[in-house]
């Protein structure tokens, strides 16, 4: 949402208030909902909005019965910590935080009815077409608003019919139910984001999805490299390629070295969850971000500032691991056939070559081309190993122990060579292999090995 505030005009409306929450419900023509469209974004919404079969029914709702389309829809939740009541049904919302505030629920609504509006101002089928996620929709929204406007002035014709953007939009809108008590204004603050997740329910609103919400990553987002952060989901249908949780999972090496203070010490990951349960390292990463030792409410409100420094060194190391997990994923054949490249890894049951699939298979973070296709539980052990070249530094945070991309070039092959062993074993199943935790030690123990050598022949 914008940061300003926006004013909406209702054509009819009542209020209720309960404990610190005041709902204003009614009716808002669709030409008075534009300083909507204008100022949302869907952050404070935990799933952004796809175009499909829901929005398409919307729409033909809207084109076809446009008179009795406000009782088929549930219409638009918005929340707004601050705002003012004005004269002729009208309400100026502030939105003072847009991570909380905002468009809490009716997120496909709002796609549904802009890009019906956009419809009705542009004759061009095949953009409309095209726009099937939010961000898309805001563009054209933005580029085709001067053309918006004038379909706004288009009143009723001669024969006194309505005008395009004249049917009703069910809009709910909750703010404080006493902007003079504090504690109230507070409370209400607190309780947002857990309104927005019960309005969310008719589809499980997933832990990651409600831990970004609350602002846990952001340390994770900030760190990333941006081309690698834009292509993570960060929540449902934000349009990322990669699973939020396969990146949390990963955080959990550089955490599994801190030294957490005695509190936070029941709160670990086994080596093999990283690869079988990602589910429970996102669970038990949302219980360490929680806690009092390592974030704070900000303001009082619902979403969390990391200020223990130990944890954000961790998220800061694991922040380059989508890169080096690539960086294996790329070399790992090369390491297993060796330099007499007797180890065929091309005829392992579970690997495909690029020369013979429709497409070329990528690394699974940064997408770059790879020669093969194999599942990840082959390399996760190796992944793992990563551990090895970390430590705590005097200062309690964690820091690389030597540079990880050189000690993978010039030890991957002879820590892989140590690997065959449990490869062999279990003729490369990656899910025995990735669930076994002889796999972690076994490679844990390759890389100190190596690490360990290497340091003597420095000396």
């Amino acid at each position: 949402m914008n940061p300003e505030k926006i004013l909406v005009r209702y054509d009819q409306m009542s209020e209720q208030v309960e404990g610190p929450v005041k709902r204003i419900v009614g009716f808002v023509k669709a030409k008075n909902m534009l300083p909507l469209f204008d100022a949302a974004d869907l952050e404070a919404n935990p799933r952004s909005a796809k175009a499909g079969p829901v929005t398409e029914a919307i729409i033909d709702s809207i084109t076809e019965t446009p008179k009795t389309f406000p009782f088929k829809t549930k219409g638009v939740l918005v929340g707004a910590s601050d705002y003012d009541a004005l004269d002729r049904k009208r309400y100026e919302l502030r939105f003072e935080n847009p991570r909380v505030e905002g468009i809490l629920d009716g997120g496909h609504n709002m796609l549904a009815i802009g890009i019906y509006i956009l419809d009705q101002a542009v004759d061009d089928p095949k953009m409309i077409k095209s726009l099937r996620t939010w961000p898309a929709f805001k563009d054209a929204w933005q580029q085709y608003r001067r053309e918006i406007a004038a379909l706004r002035r288009s009143g009723p014709d001669d024969e006194g019919e309505a005008g395009p953007l004249d049917f009703l939009v069910p809009l709910e809108i909750i703010v404080p139910s006493d902007l003079d008590d504090q504690d109230v204004v507070e409370e209400f603050k607190t309780q947002l984001l857990d309104i927005c997740a019960a309005r969310n329910n008719n589809v499980e609103l997933r832990l990651e999805t409600k831990a970004n919400q609350k602002g846990y990553y952001e340390t994770l987002q900030r760190a990333l490299p941006r081309a690698i952060a834009d292509k993570i989901e960060w929540k449902t249908n934000d349009g990322g390629t990669v699973k939020v949780r396969d990146l949390i999972a990963l955080a959990w090496i550089p955490l599994s070295v801190l030294k957490l203070p005695e509190p936070l010490q029941h709160i670990r990951v086994v080596p093999q969850n990283i690869y079988r349960n990602k589910g429970e390292c996102v669970k038990l990463f949302d219980e360490l971000m929680s806690h009092e030792l390592v974030s704070r409410p900000t303001g009082g409100e619902y979403t969390h500032e990391l200020h223990n420094p130990a944890v954000a060194s961790a998220l800061r190391i694991a922040a380059e691991l989508p890169k080096l997990y690539d960086r294996i994923y790329e070399d790992f054949p090369a390491a297993y056939n060796g330099n007499n490249g007797e180890g065929r890894f091309g005829r392992l049951a579970v690997v495909k070559m690029a020369s013979n699939m429709r497409s070329v298979p990528e690394t699974h973070f940064g997408g770059e081309p790879v020669a093969y296709a194999y599942p990840d539980g082959l390399i996760m052990p190796l992944v793992y190993g990563l551990r090895a070249l970390m430590k705590v530094a005097p200062d309690g945070q964690v820091c690389w122990k030597r540079n990880p991309m050189q000690f993978l070039d010039a030890h991957l092959e002879s820590i892989v060579r140590k690997y065959r062993v449990i490869l062999d074993a279990f003729r490369a199943d990656p899910q025995k292999v990735g669930k076994n935790e002889g796999s972690y030690d076994l490679v844990l123990d390759a890389f100190e090995t190596e690490l360990l050598k290497s340091s003597q022949e420095a000396a």
